[in-house]
């Protein structure tokens, strides 16, 4: 398919306003059973009643926008999907705000890379509109499942893939956008005050001309065997260096990383076509910039890491993503041996930046930049 069709099917019928139609479920969870789920709800295992769906075809576009009873998908076995795996996804969350309403972070910036993703993989580009209304929609639907749990938001996963049933290698005429909701809590177990880091020797996560930009399964799938190596020397998560050398910074398993120096600088690896460019990421620069803060996206070795924690030049580190928002690093380890990142628990700094994000994000701080999205 050539970028000039790519382009026309991307636009096909992108303007025309696309409404939902609504169908409640018939049979929601009910209410008692509902409230013991939400109780302590973990990570991506409860979910709500409903979900939002959308049908792509090369001859109607976007249409069949409908809110609907969340329920198992009707898969043909020869759906490309699960031969070619042209699938995307994003992550985003709701929150609860000061006054009682609902809101969610930046979803216009999830609409983008959602973009993006797609374009990478070859599969149209929904509207913007389209991703916001769709999420909006089902989040006003089953607010009712917000958990009462500390820190909790609903988790919202947008996706799509190809449908269309056949055997062949090209980009599908036919796809599913979805989005389903996830009461959550917090991201990591234990509640422990940073996270230890095991650095990949064997595996990468990218490579130049290659996915990590783009947020596919396909990325995450590659990153398991190496996040499992972690867990097996008591790790809590992965980092992956760069594909040519093994010896630059790149990003965690699901998150990226940023470096915090005695200096009160910051520095984190720069987006190469190799790195997801995280929302989350984003923000932080922006927040910290308009401190005054220097941000630098500059290439970080491993072997300066480890000098720079060692002298203590380097005083903190943390990763960061929407699931887990920031995440102070204390200790990486390797084959090599291991380190401890200043005091090996959360900075000044990195408590500083998450909890000026974390009020924006749930309305007890002022929102410069206009990131809250209030829902209705």
């Amino acid at each position: 398919m050539t970028d000039r069709t790519m382009t026309d099917r991307t636009l096909a019928k992108a303007t025309t306003p696309l409404p939902f139609a609504i169908h409640r479920n018939a049979e929601p969870v009910a209410v008692g059973d509902r409230t013991k789920l939400l109780a302590d709800p973990g990570f991506g295992r409860v979910f709500t009643d409903h979900m939002a769906v959308v049908r792509y075809s090369d001859t109607k576009g976007w249409h069949n926008a409908e809110i609907t009873a969340r329920k198992p998908l009707m898969l043909d076995p020869a759906s490309a999907v699960l031969h070619y795996a042209q699938e995307i996804f994003e992550g985003l969350k709701a929150y609860r705000l000061a006054d009682g309403t609902l809101a969610m972070f930046r979803p216009d910036a999830n609409a983008r890379r959602f973009q993006q993703s797609a374009r990478r993989l070859a599969m149209p580009e929904l509207p913007a509109d389209v991703f916001v209304t769709s999420i909006s929609e089902l989040v006003n639907i089953d607010r009712d499942w917000f958990p009462s749990v500390d820190g909790g938001s609903l988790y919202i996963r947008p996706f799509m893939f190809a449908s269309e049933v056949f055997l062949g290698v090209k980009p599908a005429s036919e796809y599913l956008y979805l989005v389903i909701i996830s009461p959550v809590g917090g991201y990591f177990k234990g509640g422990a005050p940073a996270v230890s880091i095991w650095v990949s020797q064997d595996y990468t996560r990218a490579a130049p001309g290659g996915t990590g930009a783009a947020k596919c399964g396909g990325n995450y799938a590659s990153s398991l065997v190496a996040q499992a190596e972690a867990t097996k020397h008591g790790c809590d998560q992965v980092v992956f260096l760069d594909a040519a050398e093994h010896r630059w910074l790149e990003e965690l398993g699901g998150m990226n990383v940023f470096l915090v120096f005695e200096d009160g600088s910051l520095q984190t690896p720069p987006l190469s076509g190799t790195i997801l460019p995280g929302i989350t990421r984003d923000s932080l620069m922006t927040l910290a910039r308009a401190e005054g803060l220097v941000v630098r996206e500059q290439p970080y070795a491993i072997d300066q890491w480890r000098a720079d924690a060692q002298s203590g030049r380097l005083t903190e580190a943390f990763a960061c993503g929407t699931a887990a928002v920031v995440t102070p690093i204390g200790r990486v380890a390797s084959p090599d041996g291991e380190f401890k990142i200043g005091a090996g628990g959360p900075g000044q700094l990195t408590t500083r930046l998450k909890q000026k994000l974390v009020d924006i994000q749930r309305g007890v701080g002022p929102d410069p930049h206009g990131w809250v999205h209030k829902l209705g």
